[in-house]
């Protein structure tokens, strides 16, 4: 399984130690939307950097774009049980 190129679609800045205030490219996500129970969900991934770039960023967003083997990008119609409530991802 080969690392997918990293998908960048937002950048922040730490405000304090509990508040982290961003922007997001919507245009960005809309292939990467999933669909569980009628609901939309994105999975993305939030990281510090350990120094801010030349804008003062210092925090960078990208997509979680991993799947399982044999499942293929885009809007994906998970599959779950009635009982459950847990999300599968």
């Amino acid at each position: 399984m080969s690392k997918e190129k990293t998908i960048y679609c937002g950048s922040g800045k730490k405000q304090s130690d509990n508040w982290i205030k961003a922007t997001i490219k919507a245009d960005a996500l809309e292939k990467y939307i999933q669909e569980f129970k009628g609901h939309k969900f994105l999975k993305i991934n939030i990281n510090i950097k350990d120094q801010a770039d030349e804008y003062g960023k210092d925090v960078s967003i990208s997509i979680d774009s991993w799947k399982p083997d044999g499942v293929s990008p885009g809007i994906q119609e998970m599959k779950a049980t009635e009982e459950s409530t847990d999300l599968p991802f």
